[in-house]
């Protein structure tokens, strides 16, 4: 490997550029241009370990981002990746990716570049939640192009993430809260007094299992065991229509009702309609419901019936301010049975350890239920037990 230099001469003007020549570990030889003699020496200093080590892929030899996001994308069709996920990956890759840095070769993917390109997508009003999704996408992206050998280095991970930065994040990041994100019992008591039918017996039950809505929407009746009085989650449909394994392994599960929900669903089973595919909350054929369907015609008209609602901020042509539901999505349903779970009997909850709540809602890890949930768990030195531990000291 050597570093030279090379002059030439352009409308009398004498120009200079250095040249890295090298030969790959396989034998064929490569050169490399550069403005600066240091540029080269660094290059050619980081190829020879490169070589070495026969991990080396010269510019000739790599492909573009988008062409390797197609490779991506089959590479997650192949391991039969949920098809939702699929869409997710293939929509970051068409709509963030490729506008932005799809022309633009894998050896050119450097720290600086994936930096800049990340705050671009933030300038153009991708949401904070959105770029860090993208991240994760490109990063995956280029993982799979070094298993293909067409790229040395993943810059996505060797960016990393400060300390400073992580801290940060989680010291601005608001927790769940009751009356907030969490429906109150009082509130929840209201909505399914002036729900009916099958929605009804719909809110009662993600209320009181804390089942995902994929999960509800794919329950089967042979998963119901009224006798037993539980529920086990085998399976969820998705969102396209199709059914399939639980969000994770953790996610297979068996789950506890109460003797209120056994007669519900009991009643409403005479009533179901059939289907080949015995669902539990079935559309009138016996089909899969879709989840905007559950959310707009069984969820939302009982908040509002019951006054669970906050204004829009807009008002109709009389001048009356617009209302909306106040828990717009179903997943608030799923953290009230959590806080169910968590709060101790004498505030109306269960008082059930951490790992048993883990189980119960299917979460991968007992870090997700802590971290989601940590602030509800009682302490163990409030209120009458501080008292009590602090008279022994003191007395």
């Amino acid at each position: 490997m050597t570093v030279r230099t090379r002059k030439w001469t352009t409308g009398g003007e004498t120009k200079t550029a250095w040249i890295s020549d090298y030969t790959d570990q396989t034998g064929k030889r490569h050169q490399k241009t550069f403005r600066t003699k240091r540029e080269a020496t660094a290059f050619d200093a980081q190829t020879h370990v490169e070589v070495t080590g026969r991990i080396h892929v010269a510019d000739s030899d790599t492909i573009t981002v988008a062409a390797a996001g197609k490779h991506w994308i089959a590479a997650c069709e192949a391991a039969d990746l949920e098809r939702s996920t699929i869409a997710q990956y293939d929509q970051h890759l068409r709509l963030h990716i490729s506008p932005f840095i799809g022309d633009m070769r894998l050896n050119e993917l450097s720290i600086p570049v994936i930096r800049a390109f990340l705050d671009k997508l933030k300038a153009n009003g991708r949401s904070a939640a959105m770029v860090r999704a993208v991240r994760v996408s490109i990063g995956a992206l280029l993982s799979d192009a070094q298993e293909r050998g067409l790229v040395v280095r993943n810059a996505v991970k060797d960016i990393g993430r400060s300390k400073s930065k992580s801290k940060a994040a989680a010291r601005h990041k608001e927790q769940v809260q009751v009356g907030v994100d969490i429906p109150t019992a009082a509130e929840v008591r209201a909505i399914i007094a002036a729900a009916e039918g099958k929605s009804k017996v719909f809110i009662k039950t993600a209320v009181l299992t804390g089942m995902r809505a994929s999960e509800l929407r794919g329950l089967r009746w042979t998963d119901v065991d009224l006798k037993k009085a539980e529920i086990t989650v085998r399976q969820r449909a998705d969102a396209f229509q199709e059914i399939g394994s639980p969000k994770s392994a953790k996610g297979r599960r068996t789950i506890p009702i109460p003797s209120g929900l056994v007669a519900a669903l009991k009643q409403w089973k005479s009533e179901c309609p059939d289907g080949e595919l015995g669902l539990v909350f079935p559309t009138g054929t016996g089909g899969i419901e879709y989840h905007a369907n559950i959310v707009k015609r069984w969820y939302h008209p009982p908040q509002m019936k019951a006054g669970i609602t906050i204004k829009t901020g807009e008002f109709d042509k009389n001048g009356k301010p617009i209302l909306a539901p106040k828990y717009p999505g179903l997943h608030a349903l799923r953290h009230f049975y959590a806080s169910w779970l968590i709060n101790r009997p004498e505030d109306g909850g269960l008082g059930l350890p951490p790992k048993v709540v883990q189980d119960r809602m299917g979460h991968s890890s007992i870090q997700v239920t802590l971290d989601v949930y940590s602030h509800l768990f009682p302490k163990g030195d409030d209120g009458s037990q501080m008292d009590h531990a602090a008279n022994a000291i003191l007395e």
